[in-house]
């Protein structure tokens, strides 16, 4: 009897084959169209984009803050390292200098041999005069040894130079890297905030940019329904003239302020032609002769804390738990800062904001 046998299969050649294919790929193009209407992301409403944008533009700001900090500890490890490296090569040109010197000394006596002192005063047709001449060398034995203690001490002073060096290279390294990592979370937090923005229309994303992403707590059906009693009452308030800084410096870098307005914001920049928010406040306040640290937690501790019911223009107002935006007050209830990535330096009521404190960086002069 004969065996049953499952018949060969042939491999598709041709015009089968190519609709084979065919099917396959439209297989899966219909796959991955369902998966994408299945992912899709949630259409948003204009406040809840705002949210989001908010809160990004916050988290990016705070990133900022600890990006200037770095900087400014990398720009210090870099002048010091330089600074290092030039004693390092004024203090090996001086060790070489006094080698060559010994050196030198020690070639002459070597040419010169040595005679037993005793037999050089008997041979000597004038010994009194080589007792001079002994008391000579022996003053410039001990001129010579102590030039070998110093030399023992520059070789000593340039290892710890190399040293020192070595350990701020290290430190200029590991910053170097902690501001990579800084400016990469800012570009990020701030291409997700500009993803979020493409959502809305012309006209809603110019309100938005029109407020400057004014940041108070509760959000409700439109961008601009989210303004707190406490900012509507500064608003009001903002409509009373100009109030006049306590002391000369505080008004120069009022008058500063002002001058920025309508300057883009840019993250880590602190002028002349843009700015971040403590970038601002810095360079205002060193157009008046003072000079202020680099960044918001740091600056919240230069000059005399102030209540809020205490403020004066001149004063840098802060914002948030963790102390990231500052403004500088100008009176009645409004300060000018630097908002945020696409918002320029304007004016803007502290009410809009969770206040987290004040400092007078100087005091009535």
């Amino acid at each position: 009897m004969a065996a049953h046998r499952k018949p060969r299969q042939r491999p598709l050649t041709g015009p089968a084959a190519r609709t084979a294919a065919t099917l396959t790929l439209a297989g899966a193009a219909s796959a991955t169209a369902f998966q994408g209407v299945g992912q899709a992301a949630p259409r948003l409403t204009p406040a809840q984009v705002k949210a989001q944008v908010d809160k990004l533009y916050q988290e990016a700001e705070t990133a900022t803050e600890k990006y200037d900090g770095a900087k400014e500890k990398t720009a210090a490890s870099e002048k010091s390292l330089r600074s290092l490296r030039d004693q390092a090569a004024r203090r090996t040109e001086q060790l070489n200098t006094a080698r060559s010197a010994l050196g030198s000394t020690a070639s002459a006596q070597y040419r010169a041999g040595a005679i037993d002192p005793s037999l050089q005063v008997f041979l000597s047709s004038d010994p009194a005069q080589y007792l001079d001449r002994a008391a000579y060398v022996e003053r410039v034995g001990d001129q010579q040894a102590a030039e070998v203690t110093g030399v023992r001490r520059q070789i000593g002073q340039l290892a710890q130079l190399h040293s020192e060096a070595d350990s701020t290279l290290s430190r200029l390294r590991t910053q170097q890297a902690g501001l990579k990592k800084q400016k990469t979370t800012v570009q990020s937090k701030i291409r997700a905030a500009e993803a979020l923005l493409s959502r809305l229309s012309a006209s809603e994303r110019s309100q938005y940019e029109s407020q400057g992403g004014s940041r108070s707590g509760a959000q409700s059906g439109s961008l601009g329904a989210d303004r707190s009693a406490a900012a509507q009452a500064a608003d009001r308030s903002a409509v009373r003239g100009p109030v006049a800084a306590p002391g000369s410096r505080a008004a120069r870098a009022v008058a500063f302020a002002y001058s920025a307005l309508g300057k883009p914001y840019v993250w880590g920049a602190t002028g002349p032609s843009s700015f971040d928010c403590s970038g601002l406040t810095q360079a205002a306040y060193r157009s008046a002769g003072v000079s202020l640290p680099r960044t918001t937690y740091t600056q919240i501790n230069s000059g005399q804390r102030v209540s809020r019911s205490e403020l004066a223009p001149g004063d840098l107002v802060f914002f948030y738990s963790g102390i990231s935006h500052v403004g500088i007050y100008v009176g009645n209830g409004r300060m000018i800062h630097a908002p945020h990535p696409g918002a320029p330096v304007r004016l803007a009521p502290i009410g809009q904001m969770p206040f987290a404190g004040a400092t007078r960086p100087v005091a009535g002069t």
